[in-house]
């Protein structure tokens, strides 16, 4: 973040209704506070992404607040800017849109059980050559290239903007995956899909399925979603997570395939 933005001036911004006059201060580089009366009324918060995307959040107690808020990061900081909200918090995306963000993407939350006797995967049928490397055993190296060879596939085609969220990027578009999150699937000694856990203590969260397009359409891909869901349940967890975006129609099918339900929604919303 440019630090010529500090000090940190404190204004009043109008309301516009004559309510929640507060006065929003920018009292760190990231963070802002809005007072009335010096009790804190909202915050807004800035973070950036390691794709070099700027993330906004408001928590305010008031919706002419949130404007105030909204209106002091966005004479701030530099276009485009981002922001994600639950689909269903109608509230919320009108506020965001009132300050000028437009709907970018969509993309549907699922949870999927782990228990084989109920996804179907308890021991799937390997495709001919075809090995699945676990959690944590695959080569630092050879794993960077599979990524990097996937994203390059995925972003001549559909794009990687289409990919989910939390599927990370840095300021290049690269970030090296850290092999203790991904099982990797071999054919003929050469990596040719993988899959991205975040290994949370209630709910493990699926982040990525992929594979080469040259090995497509041979059930790889339902093979690495079994292998998390079986490390899953040997964890003891009962379900796993995964965002999906709404457009690609083989994850959705892969995971409604194992008994997962579309919990929620979330929208992506930018200002450019």
């Amino acid at each position: 973040m440019d630090s010529t933005h500090l000090p940190f001036p404190s204004a009043p911004f109008p309301s516009g209704t004559g309510e929640h006059a507060a006065a929003v201060t920018r009292i760190a580089e990231r963070h802002w506070h809005a007072l009335e009366d010096d009790e804190v009324v909202g915050r807004a918060e800035v973070s950036r992404r390691p794709d070099g995307r700027l993330f906004l959040s408001v928590d305010a107690w008031h919706g002419a607040v949130f404007d105030q808020l909204a209106y002091a990061m966005l004479a701030e900081l530099p276009r485009p800017l981002y922001t994600v909200v639950d689909e269903a918090d109608l509230d919320l995306i009108v506020q965001w849109e009132r300050a000028g963000f437009a709907p970018r993407r969509r993309e549907w939350e699922y949870v999927v059980p782990t228990d084989p006797r109920l996804t179907g995967l308890g021991a799937p049928s390997s495709p001919d050559g075809v090995t699945v490397l676990a959690l944590g055993e695959a080569d630092g190296g050879l794993l960077h290239a599979l990524d990097s060879a996937i994203h390059d596939e995925i972003e001549a085609t559909v794009g990687w903007h289409t990919m989910p969220a939390e599927v990370l990027s840095g300021p290049d578009g690269r970030l090296r995956p850290r092999p203790a999150n991904y099982a990797v699937a071999v054919a003929a000694g050469h990596y040719v899909g993988l899959v991205r856990v975040t290994p949370l203590p209630r709910q493990p969260r699926i982040g990525l399925i992929a594979v080469r397009s040259d090995h497509r359409r041979r059930g790889i891909a339902r093979l690495l979603l079994a292998e998390v869901l079986g490390w899953a349940h040997q964890r003891g967890n009962t379900t796993a997570s995964a965002d999906v975006h709404q457009s690609n129609s083989a994850a959705i099918a892969l995971f409604e395939g194992a008994g997962a339900t579309r919990t929620s929604s979330n929208l992506e919303l930018v200002l450019r």
